[in-house]
């Protein structure tokens, strides 16, 4: 029995549905009679086509039509029972009531589903569901659940919570409850008002018909907006992936440029060789190159160790997520910095070698120079006054004892001459070393050598004229005092001596070794034990003078108390042999405090021996102890991971000692120490080790953190990986971490994979390595072995998948507007589509089509974004 309630509620869900063709009706009975409205409402809910209509007036013509729309029902297996077009064509109201009930069940009601319950226990389920959060919502039927109206206002609520202030509905006023939700639902979600308020109180249980009719409404109103958030996630989902990679990729671009900028500004600093002049110019250098060490260095071999993790990682979170492999800008592949780094370390061996040279260098000149200036200074004493001398001409006024005395102070002076001839080539060989090395001053220093070689040259002419002159007054002269003679000839000689003993005694030296400051002082003891015969020939000597001065007063001779042979005097001679013995002493003293500054440098060498021949094996010991961690199968990876944790904290805490040896390095740079017998180990080499072991213990760990990622993304058990890793370790005979393509063709093989011989065979085998070896190495890693093992059973998103989900939000379009974007997706990810997503060209294309195909496909790396 079908009321007068009910037949509004049909009309007005008919006129629902026939309002999408710009028709309607206004009595049911009447409007469907001749068939034509009926087929049109068939059309329009089904969405399929139905037999060409009469279009006639007469009953025959009607009959047809109605009894089309009847063969369409039962076409979809709707069984109808006593409704024949008879009673269409005549108005019986009970029968099309009926019929119109019978197409509500089978087209608005019949396709719910909701956990395996469908059509009407599927409509009560979902109507559950939904409202179960409203504690004063209680649906259990299609009649009395929705008399006080919040069922409706709970069911809008939960899908548009903007519509109805829910929190300010009272169940006490059923009225007010269901007009507003009849009056929101008709004006917000195009539901037209299939039942009356009034009818619904006043009732005590209102016609189930009616309500399920009205409810199937909301069903199909909030289904597709149930699609759409399934869609938008899915499609959130995948670019919330893109979106992260992208911006990996653009902190992996901006580390990389940073750190490839900093080697390009260091290197021309390191390669720059432009010496100082000074000492402390190049030890300042050299203390700028220790900060660049201790300071500004280990903060990028950080940054580079982190630059190759975070490249690992991404890539695997490529691999993981289905994406193509990241490829960084020209000239940023890890591997271009690799080369820079190793470019960079290259020139800062070099640089250090150098400055340690130039050092030497400087040394060595300032001890030459200081060399060239004491000698040069005592050949200009030694020849003040003796071009004046050369140039007298007292001989022609002379008496024949005093012409005699002057040739023979001239033959004496000649002796003396040749005597300093071996200091002058000295002079002028330090200048020629001098010149050689580069010394900064040595424009001076030629200058002032070329005056002292002038100057010789000149004293050689000049000494050639006297002696000539004296030669020729000879035969004029005969008488000589031979006591004179013999003093003269005597203290000439050891004058020289003294002189030089005095120059040697105050010459500086420069020793590296305990064993070149024993030489130096066996050699100065030496010359202590010839003083005892010195002082004989002195006391000789003077002897001579005091005879000549016995013979001057015995026979009153007038000498006036000169020796007319030579210069040199008893005082002179007395002097010099105080300030021998003066000297001594000063000699003994600098070459007591040069050997113990040798015996605190060989102190230096131990200490710093000892500790890097205990530091360098420790550090060969841990690179072989993660190299047998890293192969090994002891435990799952989580225990390899904290394994290799515990190392890594072991070997940070190591850095005290590492920091002691730079410092005992320092001191030895300092003392200017270039060599160490007492080990083979540099400080250079115990750097690198160290640095070395550093990136070995992370990328170690990236490893395995990377292994850990594949196999929690693609499902592989503990016992899967043991196996994958039993079966590498097996073929991996030189223990290197890697296959070559023959081992990695028998571990496939000895897995399972069947790989044949043949052409087909050998065509599979190359796709293979193609995926584990895309830089054709001809190695793989166990990295790329499980990426390859786990890839065969990986369950990820793919484009199809994308592109159907777009095509949801697009209401099943080729083509997606950025209206529709905007409403489906969040704000960020709706604007990251619209700017990438390129005009639709399609035949079916309108103003601000957007093309989600190739959007989708491009997101895969099967085109370009």
């Amino acid at each position: 029995c079908f009321s007068d309630f009910f037949d509004a509620t049909f009309t007005a869900w008919c006129n629902s549905h026939l309002r999408k063709a710009g028709t309607q009706i206004e009595n049911i009975e009447e409007d469907f009679r001749d068939g034509l409205k009926l087929m049109l409402l068939l059309e329009v809910i089904s969405g399929e086509r139905l037999a060409k209509p009469e279009r006639g007036k007469m009953r025959v013509h009607k009959i047809s039509n109605v009894n089309k729309a009847l063969n369409f029902i039962a076409s979809k297996g709707v069984k109808l029972v006593s409704i024949g077009a008879e009673e269409i064509v005549d108005g019986n109201a009970k029968m099309t009531l009926g019929m119109i009930w019978t197409i509500i069940l089978r087209f608005a009601i019949q396709d719910i589903s909701v956990e395996e319950t469908s059509a009407k226990e599927g409509l009560l389920l979902w109507c559950q569901r939904k409202t179960a959060p409203y504690k004063n919502v209680n649906i259990q039927n299609f009649h009395i659940s929705w008399k006080d109206g919040l069922g409706f206002c709970a069911l809008i609520h939960r899908h548009r919570p903007e519509l109805i202030d829910y929190g300010k509905l009272r169940k006490d006023d059923p009225m007010t409850n269901l007009n507003t939700a009849f009056d929101v639902a008709e004006k917000y979600l195009d539901i037209p008002k299939m039942l009356d308020a009034e009818d619904i109180v006043g009732t005590a249980r209102p016609d189930e018909k009616a309500i399920m009719t009205y409810v199937s409404s909301f069903y199909h109103a909030f289904s597709g907006a149930q699609k759409a958030e399934t869609a938008a996630n899915r499609i959130c989902k995948v670019l919330a992936v893109n979106q992260e990679n992208e911006q990996l990729m653009e902190d992996y671009e901006k580390l990389a440029s940073d750190l490839l900028e900093w080697i390009r500004r260091t290197i021309p600093w390191l390669e720059n060789r432009v010496p100082e002049n000074t000492m402390q110019a190049m030890q300042q250098k050299l203390e700028d190159f220790r900060d660049y060490r201790r300071l500004h260095k280990p903060p990028k071999v950080q940054e580079k160790c982190q630059l190759e993790i975070n490249f690992n990682t991404l890539q695997t979170k490529l691999r993981l997520s289905n994406r193509p492999a990241f490829m960084p800008s020209e000239g940023k592949m890890v591997s271009d910095i690799s080369n820079a780094w190793g470019s960079l370390e290259g020139a800062e061996k070099g640089y250090e070698e150098w400055l340690l040279n130039e050092i030497r260098r400087l040394e060595r000149l300032d001890h030459l120079a200081e060399k060239f200036r004491q000698k040069a200074a005592i050949h200009e004493a030694w020849t003040d006054g003796k071009e004046e001398m050369l140039q007298q001409k007292d001989y022609e006024t002379a008496s024949l004892s005093d012409i005699k005395a002057l040739l023979k102070k001239h033959e004496a002076f000649e002796s003396d001459l040749a005597a300093h001839q071996d200091r002058v080539e000295q002079i002028a060989a330090i200048a020629q070393e001098l010149n050689e090395l580069e010394y900064y001053d040595s424009p001076s220093v030629n200058v002032r050598c070329q005056q002292i070689c002038d100057q010789w040259d000149s004293l050689g002419v000049l000494t050639q004229k006297r002696s000539e002159a004296l030669q020729r007054t000879e035969k004029l002269l005969e008488t000589i005092d031979q006591l004179y003679l013999e003093f003269a000839k005597r203290a000439a000689p050891f004058n020289n001596w003294m002189e030089g003993a005095m120059e040697d005694l105050q010459d500086t030296f420069i020793v590296h070794t305990i064993e070149e400051i024993q030489g130096l002082s066996t050699a100065h003891e030496q010359f202590k034990a010839t003083l005892p015969e010195a002082d004989k020939e002195r006391q000789a000597i003077l002897g001579i003078h005091n005879e000549i001065a016995k013979i001057v007063q015995t026979y009153h001779v007038n000498m006036a108390g000169t020796n007319p042979y030579t210069t040199i005097n008893p005082q002179e001679i007395n002097a010099k042999w105080d300030k021998v013995r003066q000297l001594v002493p000063q000699r003994d003293q600098a070459l007591i405090e040069e050997h113990a500054r040798q015996q605190n440098n060989e102190r230096l060498r131990r200490q710093f021996a000892n500790q890097a021949n205990v530091i360098g094996p420790w550090i060969q010991t841990k690179m072989e102890e993660i190299g047998r961690i890293s192969i090994e199968m002891h435990g799952t990876l989580e225990d390899q991971l904290t394994h290799l944790r515990q190392y890594e904290k072991s070997i940070v805490n190591y850095k005290p000692k590492i920091d002691q040896l730079e410092g005992d390095h320092q001191l030895i740079q300092e003392a200017l120490i270039f060599d160490n017998k007492h080990t083979n180990y540099t400080m250079e080499h115990i750097r690198v080790g160290w640095e070395q072991l550093l990136t070995t213990i992370a990328r170690t760990i990236n490893e395995i953190e990377n292994q850990v990622l594949t196999r929690d993304a693609k499902g592989i058990s503990q016992e899967q990986m043991n196996e994958f890793r039993a079966s590498f370790n097996h073929f991996d005979r030189d223990h290197s971490g890697t296959l070559g393509a023959e081992e990695f063709k028998a571990c496939l093989i000895s897995l399972g994979f069947d790989i044949g011989n043949d052409a087909q065979g050998e065509a599979e085998f190359a796709r293979i390595m193609s995926i584990v070896d895309p830089n054709r190495l001809g190695v793989i890693t166990f990295q790329a072995f499980i990426d390859f093992m786990s890839r065969e059973t990986a369950d990820t998103d793919t484009a199809d998948q994308v592109m159907a989900s777009f095509k949801v939000l697009a209401g099943d379009k080729n083509y997606i507007l950025a209206d529709e974007l905007r409403r489906e997706l969040p704000p960020d990810q709706a604007e990251y589509c619209i700017a990438r997503m390129t005009p639709y060209t399609g035949p079916d294309a309108i103003p601000g089509a957007l093309d989600y195909m190739s959007f989708s496909t491009a997101l895969y790396g099967e085109s370009d974004l």
